[in-house]
């Protein structure tokens, strides 16, 4: 397939594209900076809608990935927040529309809330806590909207918590890039919160292989991609502690404004489509410490 991924220059985008290049795919990447893959790129913002359009003519489907994917800079950023994970969502899913193309969109376990059980299952309630929550349900609605609409075929893959190597770096950096860096430098792992709250690490390969899976099939509406497993901050530092002979010591700040106590999801349903996660914590936590340079 012609497959346009928005997004391409990110953390989950990279594996994307490597995964589509392994498969055979015709790609072509959309974002703000050159991806590290070389695949044909257009310079732009999915805000951007003639651009937009003009990257995607001509293609069998559409990866979307480009999202503000940070929930502290969504509450920071409200307004910027909305125009890309909600206008930005919008333009593709009018893009994907004229072109007759699939769209695979990059949800999130934000959209849940708190969990009332666990295992999360896609039927589970969804009640987002924080502005970033909102605003990957409001475009998640959108593209199921246009599917309902237009019968435009839409699969939306709620991530849960994405790791691995190449992840991103800077004051928005996820929860184990955070540890990594601070043992790096010999500081305490700073917890936010008790640590007890837990949260589903899924290995960025598995996802990448998940988003493949569901742009070549001919399943459709929401699935969870997670591991089913779940595991505290706490632990998590600990693990990181033995894995890398490192005791740096821990110390403990207020809790996020929206942060949820507990995560797990319920993977049955994309099992069904044939994909497993792969790579458990231990395993992936061991690679991107080596890409680290721990």
């Amino acid at each position: 397939m012609k497959v346009l991924v928005t997004g391409g220059s990110g953390f989950i985008g990279r594996s994307v594209l490597e995964e589509l290049l392994l498969r055979g795919h015709d790609v072509i990447s959309l974002d703000l900076i050159e991806p590290s893959i070389a695949v044909p790129f257009v310079v732009g913002d999915i805000r951007d809608f003639e651009t937009l359009r003009n990257a995607a003519r001509g293609v069998n489907a559409i990866i979307h990935l480009a999202a503000i994917v940070s929930a502290v800079e969504a509450m920071e950023k409200p307004l910027d927040t909305f125009r890309t994970n909600v206008e930005g969502t919008l333009n593709v899913a009018e893009t994907a529309r004229r072109e007759n193309a699939k769209v695979v969109y990059a949800g999130s376990v934000a959209v849940y809330g708190e969990p009332k059980s666990l295992p999360v299952s896609e039927d589970h309630p969804v009640h987002p806590t924080n502005i970033y929550g909102s605003t990957k349900l409001a475009g998640e609605s959108i593209l199921l909207g246009y599917s309902g609409s237009y019968g435009l075929p839409v699969t939306s893959l709620r991530f849960f918590n994405v790791y691995g190597p190449h992840m991103k770096p800077g004051p928005y950096a996820g929860v184990i890039y955070k540890f990594l860096e601070r043992l790096k430098g010999g500081k305490p792992l700073r917890i936010e919160g008790d640590g007890k709250q837990t949260r589903d690490f899924v290995y960025v390969g598995d996802v990448a292989r998940a988003v493949v899976l569901a742009l070549e099939s001919d399943a459709t509406g929401v699935y969870n991609v997670g591991t089913g497993r779940e595991i505290s901050i706490l632990e998590l530092a600990r693990l990181l502690f033995s894995l890398t002979g490192m005791d740096t010591g821990l110390e403990f700040a207020p809790p996020r404004p929206g942060d949820i106590r507990r995560s797990r999801a319920d993977i049955s349903k994309i099992r069904r489509l044939g994909w497993e996660p792969s790579i458990d914590l231990e395993r992936g936590l061991r690679r991107t410490i080596e890409w680290f340079g721990l």
